[in-house]
């Protein structure tokens, strides 16, 4: 698999976040830091996320995306939109139980950007920052379903016992 990369191109407050390769916890803090640049935007009016190069997506960036789509779903209005082509990433983002209530999933890109995709530099990662990361990715996945509550709750356990070590 190859290196992960967050890819970010924005015309007007129309934004898109497309992830390719590897995706993986290493890039929460880039993907963090594209999230709060577009929220924070006077103009920003919509984000569509392009998953369709992304070879493998772990649970902590697939919280990570949910939390995009929490900060981004009221200022839009409704939910973003995500694209996927992958029969196997699709699977795993609707098993998340994304489909619908975090994001409207569609196999094709409605408008192609006529803004470059300009890739954004990884961000460094520290240990408390990661662990912070991971926690927060996981404890979203946990508000979608009883599903996802179940499989990541000795995870987040877990991580909240190390941290008061």
């Amino acid at each position: 698999m190859s290196t992960g990369r967050v890819l970010m191109a924005n015309q007007a407050g129309a934004y898109v976040i497309k992830l390719t390769g590897d995706v993986r916890m290493t890039l929460c803090t880039t993907l963090d830091s594209c999230l709060y640049r577009m929220v924070d935007d006077p103009v920003f009016q919509s984000v569509t996320v392009d998953v369709t190069e992304a070879e493998g997506i772990d649970s902590t960036s697939l919280g990570m995306l949910a939390k995009v789509s929490r900060l981004a779903t009221p200022a839009m209005g409704r939910v973003p939109t995500l694209v996927s082509t992958r029969a196997d990433i699709t699977r795993l983002i609707e098993t998340m139980g994304f489909r619908d209530r975090v994001y409207a999933i569609v196999s094709q890109p409605q408008l192609e950007s006529k803004s470059p995709l300009d890739e954004q530099p990884a961000l460094p990662v520290n240990e408390g920052d990661a662990r912070e990361r991971v926690l927060e990715a996981h404890k979203i996945l946990m508000s979608l379903n009883d599903h996802n509550r179940q499989t990541f709750r000795e995870l987040v356990e877990c991580i909240e016992n190390q941290a008061q070590h």
